[in-house]
């Protein structure tokens, strides 16, 4: 893959990227697909980046800005910003959750309630997982 191969997949990459946060930071609820897909892109364009800095000419200040552009979004925009709301995001969600599960009256469960509360379940399960997800990133931010 040439240099101008690498650059141009770094600038789509980095567009999804920067899509992604903005639908993230403009909205309050995200789905768990979304928010896998957003540090999926945030780790891919991560990982292009130290790529890049290895293979790119030190004289091609266009690449290298880009770069630079990308290394200040993602600290600037992403772990300042759109991280922390991610986080809350799903802190709120697992206690909206459970504190509905907590209100289902456990004595007597209709057929709906039960298939209600099955859902109600998963879900926080699903949530859960992401917030592991999630985590993980977050502990790579503290070992930077």
């Amino acid at each position: 893959m040439s240099s101008n191969d690498l650059i141009e997949l770094f600038i789509i990459e980095f567009e999804k990227l920067e899509n992604l946060s903005n639908q993230i930071n403009s909205g309050n609820e995200f789905s768990v697909n979304q928010i896998v897909e957003i540090y999926y892109q945030i780790t891919n364009v991560s990982s292009m980046i130290e790529v890049m800095k290895q293979q790119i000419d030190k004289s091609d200040l266009s690449s290298l800005e880009k770069i630079s552009n990308a290394e200040n979004f993602i600290s600037e925009k992403f772990n300042s910003t759109i991280h922390p709301k991610i986080m809350t995001n799903i802190e709120n969600s697992i206690s909206e959750i459970t504190k509905n599960l907590q209100s289902l009256d456990s004595d007597q469960k209709s057929k709906e309630t039960i298939e209600n509360e099955a859902k109600l379940y998963e879900k926080l399960r699903e949530i859960m997982s992401t917030k592991e997800f999630v985590k993980q990133y977050d502990a790579g931010l503290s070992n930077d």
